[in-house]
């Protein structure tokens, strides 16, 4: 990298992370530059956010030999500040207001983050609790085969005929409660990733003219190609289509809207009436009466798929049912909700303590735990 460049290169690829369409490439070239820093970097709970982004630019600047030749503007400093939290402690968050409030309380109780687990129900009803499953053959169903492999997920695959002699098709589900995430192969070769409270129905083959499941809560696709049978994803509210691609669809129950996001390939979306189609990179938002497609921020649609919680100028409501399905934890709110936004990423295989000091930091909010209840105080 050109010395004489670095202060406006930093910045511009601070930017383009902070907004979440940096490239692999450019990724690579920040990460490359700042782990010639060490990570000894701390965050005062009593600074107010722009004492502390300053001071960790300044860092930056002194670290990283930039020549300060003009002044930084705000954007500037928030954006590498805010890079320099991410790769430093792991996580970092921010929340819009300036001031800080009295000292923040202390989380006195701690929970563990969710894991692998999920049950599987045959379509004689029978359940197999997966996590807690030998390897090898689970059982057969229909025309096909459903093992658990080395690496603790599960995978169908299709035999030469059941043997009973039956052909009808057989439907299995496979369900995460909360506090769990589950990876499992459809006879297809499509890979299911469930969130949390999540669940899929599906034939376990696909013998039809179409290849069609339905899902609840939070799960992310990537379907295997074939033009002649089309992938059709159903819930509750809507119908998404696709012939190889990969998205995440966003359908639980207490979130008023249902999020589609596009990574790959292309999709049809039906619900409410109204279709749209959707391009990479995009995202089709159903509220109670139609869609609404936007620019997605891939990277946060599917941060939880990738061991991340990252939010984009997110409410606090809306993290905390995040927080509450993977730490299988009840939430209540002791005054008044806050409207703000919070930024910030943070690896979900973090105890919760570490995840709401972080947010306490911001000022913007402080928490309290009874028992498996976490209390927010606005």
């Amino acid at each position: 990298m050109d010395q004489s460049n670095n202060q406006d290169r930093i910045n511009f690829l601070a930017r383009k992370w902070q907004e979440g369409n940096i490239t692999d490439e450019e990724r690579a070239e920040f990460e490359s530059w700042y782990n010639d820093f060490d990570n000894s970097l701390e965050i005062s709970s009593g600074e107010s956010r722009e004492a502390m982004e300053r001071r960790l630019y300044t860092r930056i600047a002194e670290r990283g030999n930039i020549g300060q030749r003009r002044p930084f503007g705000w954007p500037r400093v928030a954006a590498a500040a805010a890079i320099l939290l991410a790769l430093g402690t792991g996580g970092y968050f921010l929340a819009k207001r300036d001031a800080v409030k009295a000292p923040v309380q202390a989380v006195a109780q701690d929970f563990t983050p969710g894991s692998n687990k999920a049950v599987l129900t045959l379509a004689s009803g029978e359940q197999i609790i997966l996590n807690n499953a030998q390897n090898g053959r689970l059982a057969v169903q229909g025309n096909a085969s459903v093992t658990k492999k080395s690496d603790g997920n599960i995978g169908y695959e299709a035999t030469d005929g059941h043997p009973s002699g039956s052909s009808a098709v057989a439907f299995n589900t496979v369900s995460t409660p909360l506090g769990g995430q589950y990876h499992l192969t459809l006879a297809d070769g499509t890979g299911v990733w469930l969130n949390a409270g999540s669940s899929i129905k599906f034939p376990t083959t696909f013998s039809g003219a179409e290849r069609k499941v339905e899902i609840s809560g939070e799960v992310y696709f990537e379907v295997a190609h074939n033009p002649a049978k089309p992938f059709r994803v159903m819930n509750e509210r809507q119908v998404v289509e696709v012939l190889g691609t990969h998205f995440n669809v966003n359908a639980y129950t207490d979130e008023e809207e249902v999020r589609t996001t596009l990574l790959e390939g292309s999709v049809r979306i039906t619900g409410s009436n109204d279709s749209k189609i959707i391009k990479p990179g995009e995202q089709a938002v159903l509220g109670s009466h139609r869609f609404t497609i936007a620019r997605a921020d891939t990277e946060e649609a599917v941060a939880w798929k990738n061991g991340f919680f990252r939010f984009n100028d997110e409410k606090i409501g809306s993290i905390m049912r995040k927080l509450s399905r993977w730490y299988d934890i009840d939430v209540s709110f002791k005054g008044p909700v806050s409207n703000e936004g919070f930024n910030g990423k943070i690896s979900r295989y973090k105890n919760i303590s570490q995840v709401l000091r972080m947010l306490e930091k911001t000022g913007a909010v402080q928490f309290q735990i009874e028992g498996r209840r976490v209390i927010v105080i606005q």
